[in-house]
């Protein structure tokens, strides 16, 4: 018998092609929905085998996003995080790695009795269990479920058949399932087709689903019609006043207002029979924050030096903190692409031209490390606003080493192993660590800040919780030398002895830190150091 219960699921499948914004279309209806009151949480079934994201390249992959409690996730909690502000926990992502990893390890234990271990229903249940663990304390109203990849992929199939099987148990009034998929306009033929739609939904339904909603994404200037509206809901099975458009837009902020002005949140809280919620409090201000990402005041080029330029997705959430700061400060962010590879074959500096602020974000591996340190280099002699990021700072601490401490051989143990000045070295405890996935410092760690400091001015408060993702660190005893000739620790980990942040005098800004600060930034939440860079950024522009 299906439950009678007050806690509901909606399920955020896709069907055509990868990459239409689930995860966005997902986080909107988060930010709905909390907006009206509503404690909400949102979580991602994977069907890679990866046990995480956190071993792959970010060219395949796109960035890892780490949460508080050191979870390495798909870039998509970023966007569940900076919609919903809310803090997520590993409860709120899984992968078919993680779930075959724990089945087959009950499997050893002897957990299932001597039973033949099979997909259903050992992994559908261990899926199912999955997503009732993020609510297991009946804190939150609504769940949201996104499932990656799309509808027909063979190692999907086990996350549908166990949505299909907990929509039947949890009961449909409880539940709906979403189907975001591709309206494609074709040129030749001068219209949108909804046959790869249909299809989509075809392929859903052979498999025991039925979606409630679609939401079509859709390309710039080439709209969902009413005559195309009633053609998918025929052919699709659903009611009209169910097919939602998800067009192109120029943030990914606009998609929750684009969505309100449709009705969709309406219709999802009417289809759920939810009453009695408060109007919708947070819709003005992300209209007013639209307007100003629109029609700014100041505008900024910010270079951002990395080495992963090809995939922008690689650094999504500075990405995203870009335009967090820029709407505070009033402000277009233009994001000039600085290939460190290249510029340390060539040290041609004239790439920083007309440049307002130096970015050099974390990344892994020897590739581009010394054009980092040159642009490094040029940001502090030329007195341009700098921000470094967990290898950012690093690489501004073997800068500084280098050539203020006259220590000339200065690098990091991570690229040489034989150097003579190892101001960047592992842990103690990292260094018999063999294997690659989550054996990092991860998650959430305290950071002290110095009165006296950027770091202070900014977050406004001495006790500070930043994430981490890294093994190397700065090498404690090269401090006294360092800020013997001038570079500041102005935030430090007094529980590990750890060096979180430094800074450099008599300088317009420069703040390096071990942490991430981007992926705490949020829409209606901008980080205080991304929203004081860009502060500074301005005031060296004028």
């Amino acid at each position: 018998m299906p439950k009678k219960n007050n806690k509901k699921n909606i399920f955020v499948l896709g069907g055509v092609i990868s990459g239409l914004g689930k995860g966005i279309v997902a986080a909107s209806l988060g930010y709905l929905l909390k907006s009206m009151g509503m404690k909400v949480t949102i979580q991602k079934l994977d069907p890679y085998l990866n046990i995480d994201p956190g071993t792959m390249n970010p060219y395949q992959h796109g960035e890892v996003f780490v949460l508080d409690d050191g979870s390495e996730t798909d870039l998509d909690l970023g966007h569940y995080e900076r919609f919903i502000d809310e803090s997520l926990t590993h409860n709120n992502t899984t992968s078919s790695g993680r779930v075959y990893w724990d089945v087959l390890e009950r499997e050893r234990r002897g957990d299932y009795l001597g039973d033949t271990i099979q997909v259903i229903p050992h992994i559908t249940n261990e899926i199912k269990r999955r997503i009732k663990s993020v609510n297991k304390s009946n804190k939150f109203d609504v769940v949201i479920t996104e499932v990656g990849g799309t509808v027909g992929d063979i190692e999907g199939q086990p996350f549908y058949e166990a949505i299909r099987q907990m929509v039947l148990e949890e009961g449909r009034s409880n539940s709906i399932v979403i189907h975001t998929t591709l309206l494609p306009f074709i040129s030749a033929a001068g219209e949108m087709k909804t046959k790869p739609t249909q299809h989509s939904v075809m392929t859903l339904r052979a498999i025991g689903l039925a979606p409630d909603i679609l939401v079509c994404r859709t390309q710039q200037n080439h709209h969902l019609t009413n005559k195309l509206k009633k053609k998918l809901a025929l052919f699709c099975n659903v009611e009209n006043d169910n097919v939602f458009e998800s067009p192109d837009v120029d943030t990914i902020y606009e998609i929750p207002l684009m969505l309100f002005n449709q009705g969709f949140d309406k219709k999802i809280v009417d289809k759920l029979g939810i009453k009695n919620l408060k109007q919708h409090s947070q819709i003005n201000y992300l209209d007013k924050a639209i307007k100003t990402y629109k029609s700014p005041k100041n505008k900024v080029t910010i270079a951002m030096c990395g080495k992963y330029n090809s995939l922008h997705d690689a650094y999504k959430s500075i990405l995203e903190a870009f335009i967090h700061s820029g709407i505070k400060n009033d402000a277009k962010v233009e994001v000039k692409w600085v290939d460190t590879e290249k510029l340390e074959k060539d040290m041609d500096f004239k790439v920083f031209e007309n440049i307002d602020g130096i970015l050099i974000p974390g990344g892994f591996g020897y590739r581009g490390i010394e054009g980092k340190i040159k642009a490094t280099q040029y940001a502090r002699e030329n007195n341009i606003p700098f921000l470094g990021i967990c290898l950012g700072m690093q690489c501004a601490v073997i800068e500084f080493a280098r050539n203020v401490c006259n220590l000339s051989e200065s690098n990091s143990t991570e690229f040489d192993k034989n150097t003579s000045s190892p101001v960047i070295d592992l842990m103690p405890s990292q260094k018999k660590v063999i294997d690659k996935g989550a054996t990092m410092r991860l998650g959430k760690y305290s950071c002290t800040l110095s009165k006296k400091s950027n770091a202070f001015e900014a977050y406004g408060k001495i006790n500070v919780n930043e994430r981490h993702r890294h093994r190397y660190e700065v090498n404690n005893r090269y401090k006294k030398q360092l800020v013997k000739k001038g570079l500041s620790i102005t935030g430090v980990n007094k529980k590990l002895d750890l060096v979180e942040i430094v800074e450099i005098k008599d300088h317009n800004w420069f703040v390096g830190v071990q942490f991430h600060p981007e992926l705490k930034s949020r829409i209606v939440n901008v980080h205080p150091l991304f929203k004081d860079f860009i502060s500074a950024a301005i005031k060296f522009k004028s």
